[in-house]
């Protein structure tokens, strides 16, 4: 004990505390330059609650690593596949570091490297090789992790970790503890789905030790969801070259749990790798490259991004400072100390995905399983982020935006569609076909650096070509042994009749309402093609308008109704008859005017059918403004973010979406949210969650200023001022804040009329939301 309270004594002395936080963070070393803003996300909690069927808390884990890294750092406290993640809060045992490229909680892990320090004998099992540790000796940030874990044979183990995009840097001290080693794992046995644990699956790998440049390498071929999806990709893997500072006492390697001594060489499933050191050794660093192109790859990705004498500190300064250049753009007064932290790491999870596939400006491509020039990016929940992600990382990190649309138009010219939901290659999951949305929204809001021709080409193919044996597939939720899913149902009744046919596919009526959304970009002047997509946009949702019901309903092929539990995915009947983004004012008249709509509204939220944990419902509590409604919006949206919102564990309600849970709060603390995402607007929702925002903008001339004074007790809007200019309707465009500005709202404690009309007088009126078709 007085060794190990010694050890946690020589940790705290190196810990600097935030000046205004009183929370620890990374050594002081690591502290340069000053970041307040770094220094208010919670990783360790916020979003690692677990999961369950009701939605889980968030599936996220407490990863370092740089922004859209590659690679993500994480302490393994269980082994990760669908629906499981590597970390959970509620574990107290340590299985490993790993790197990670899981993209989100329902998806799988894809070629991962792992790296287990150990002292004594070697131990391989996974569940052999845990040790004990507590939170409060755990220190968590986005660019540097550590931990104090009890070795398996007495003393204790201190393991710091950092990342490159491409590169995790870890040191280990070790304290009391007999022979010290690193373990390796190459391949490991999996699970396919938590639905049947018995159903495992044993990738074969490789492992080469080689002592004299104090490396081990080799490849991992994991891919999780291979089972799922139309590509094979037959040469996928992960690379990895593990590089140490200390020079090895012995090695060898381990195999289904049998040790094999001074053996440098293994091949095939369940196989690690390891190196001891020298008696008494008290650091061993190791840096390990991955790769998704070779190892050759994987080590100069460790000369690049760490080369040889990098510190540890080094190494989290940098991305630290990655972090920093981010969220420092954003500043935030009359805060509380929990809203801060929501906040911050919202948008650092804004930030994580879609991640980098490319290295040293070439990318393996499982579409055609070759190597290609060019940036590359995966890991797209794009049916979630779509919604509000995209739009957020439009305005934050509008340097990527161009390369992740030409990565989107490589997967379209490699594999012939544009991507659903790419982890590493199409996955076909969720519905709809919403990279049209992406491309389109970009191209509204002024990016050109790809091929405009190619992605009206690509986006043109999504909208018009159905998918092979469209009238026979269901394409049921991760249904096995089909090709790409695309628009099913499109050359079926849809065509004619505008609905696809619940008796012939899964989730017919989300199909039909997302279909009319992903609407194609005529940008490149094809008139005629938009006048046509721009009437079955309009058309197609009320086919399945059931005006005996008042709700959104499935039909089957023959045009009856299905009832209204049939053919959605991830809502129901209340959430889907208002996923009509594109035109609320046809669906306002559908709905007998705005009196009408707006007691609709009334009827969801009182009746308990607002359902946060998924994205159907995220822009539901936004249309009271565009009924004329606005002051219940201003109540609704608040109240959504107290409950739904928090900095413990349970923090999010539902699972974070790549994003898309925290970019509905960030917009929602600046007051306003893109309801429909391609029109380059956005809808004034609520008053800003903080006293005042200063934004700056990555290119803009000057900072987008965002004031409320009062906010926190004076909930609702009296008026609203841009750039000196009163606004009469609750609509921002995207021209009023991307070059930056001032937004002004001037706020009560009582109900305003500001684009209340329909609650002061009863009276209807249109609609001030423009419905845009690009």
């Amino acid at each position: 004990m007085r060794h190990r309270l010694l050890l946690l004594g020589l940790l705290q002395i190196g810990i600097a505390w935030a000046t205004v936080l009183h929370r620890r963070s990374a050594p002081a070393a690591f502290s340069k330059p000053l970041s307040v803003a770094v220094d208010y996300v919670n990783p360790r909690l916020i979003g690692n609650g677990g999961y369950s069927s009701g939605g889980g808390s968030g599936g996220m884990v407490p990863s370092t690593a740089p922004p859209f890294a590659m690679t993500r750092w994480v302490a393994q406290t269980r082994q990760n596949y669908v629906s499981v993640t590597l970390y959970n809060y509620t574990n107290s045992v340590v299985y490993g570091f790993q790197g990670t490229h899981q993209p989100a909680i329902w998806m799988g892990e894809s070629g991962p490297a792992v790296v287990v320090p150990g002292a004594g004998e070697v131990r391989s099992v996974f569940e052999q090789r845990g040790m004990s540790f507590s939170h409060a000796e755990e220190i968590t940030t986005p660019s540097y992790y550590s931990v104090i874990m009890n070795a398996s044979e007495g003393g204790q183990i201190y393991a710091e970790q950092s990342a490159t995009s491409r590169v995790g840097h870890l040191r280990f001290r070790f304290e009391n503890t007999k022979t010290p080693y690193v373990l390796v794992e190459a391949t490991r046995a999996f699970v396919l789905g938590s639905a049947d644990p018995t159903n495992v699956t044993y990738p074969r790998g490789s492992i080469l030790i080689d002592p004299r440049r104090r490396e081990i390498t080799g490849h991992n071929p994991e891919r999780q969801d291979f089972i799922i999806g139309p590509n094979a990709a037959p040469g996928f893997a992960g690379y990895y070259c593990a590089r140490f500072d200390a020079p090895f006492g012995g090695f060898g390697i381990a195999q289904n749990g049998t040790i094999t001594e001074n053996e440098t060489h293994g091949d095939g499933a369940v196989l690690s790798g390891f190196a001891r050191f020298a008696p008494g050794t008290k650091t061993v660093n190791v840096r390990v490259g991955v790769s998704f192109i070779s190892i050759e790859q994987a080590r100069r990705n460790v000369d690049k991004e760490i080369p040889d004498g990098t510190t540890i500190e080094e190494t989290a300064e940098k991305t630290r400072a990655a972090w920093a250049e981010k969220l420092d753009r954003i500043k935030v007064e009359g805060a509380s100390h929990e809203d801060a932290e929501v906040f911050y790491t919202g948008i650092f999870h804004t930030l994580q995905y879609p991640y980098e596939q490319d290295e040293d400006g070439h990318y393996y491509s499982g579409y055609d399983d070759a190597v290609h020039a060019g940036s590359s990016y995966t890991g797209y929940s794009i049916w979630d982020t779509f919604r509000a992600e995209w739009a957020w990382q439009i305005l934050l990190a509008p340097e990527r935006i161009s390369g992740m649309v030409q990565s989107m138009l490589q997967d379209y010219k490699e594999g012939g569609w544009l991507p659903m939901w790419k982890n590493i290659v199409e996955t076909n999951i969720m519905v709809g076909t919403h990279a049209d949305s992406l491309i389109a929204e970009a191209v509204a809001k002024g990016f050109r650096d790809f091929d405009l021709d190619t992605a009206y080409n690509a986006v043109h193919k999504d909208a018009t070509v159905p998918p092979q044996d469209d009238w026979t597939i269901s394409y049921s939720d991760r249904q096995q042994g089909v090709g790409y899913e695309v628009r099913a149902g499109l050359s079926s009744v849809y065509a004619e009749r505008g609905w696809v046919a619940s008796d012939l596919h899964s989730e017919a009526a989300s199909r039909t309402l997302d279909y009319a959304f992903s609407v194609v970009a005529s940008a490149s002047g094809k008139n005629a093609d938009a006048a046509f997509f721009r009437a079955r946009a309009w058309n197609a949702p009320f086919t399945i308008f059931n005006n005996a019901t008042g709700f959104m309903e499935a039909r089957v092929a023959n045009g009856s109704w299905a009832g209204q539990d049939a053919g959605w995915t991830e809502g129901d009947e209340w959430a889907y008859t208002f996923d009509v983004v594109h035109d609320i004012p046809g669906l306002i008249e559908h709905k007998g005017g705005n009196a009408s709509f707006a007691e609709f509204l009334d009827q969801h939220f009182n009746g308990g059918h607002n359902d946060h944990r998924n994205e159907p419902s995220h822009h539901i509590p936004y249309l009271y403004s565009l009924a004329g409604a606005a002051t219940k919006s201003q109540e609704r949206i608040r109240e959504v973010a107290k409950v739904k919102y928090n900095n413990s564990i349970n923090d999010l309600s539902g699972n974070e979406d790549c994003g898309q849970m925290s970019a509905w709060y960030i917009f929602s603390a600046f007051g306003f949210y893109p309801v429909n995402p391609v029109s380059a607007t956005y809808v004034i929702g609520t008053r800003p969650f903080f006293e005042k925002i200063t934004i700056d903008l990555p290119n803009a001339k000057r900072p987008l200023v965002i004031t409320s004074p009062g906010a926190p007790n004076k909930p609702y809007v009296r008026s609203v001022t841009v750039n000196g200019r009163m606004l009469d309707s609750p609509v921002l465009q995207h021209a009023d804040i991307a070059s930056g500005g001032s937004i002004h709202f001037e706020m009560s404690a009582e109900p305003q009329a500001w684009a209340s009309d329909t609650l002061v007088s009863g009276t209807l009126r249109p609609s001030p939301f423009p419905c845009v078709i690009l």
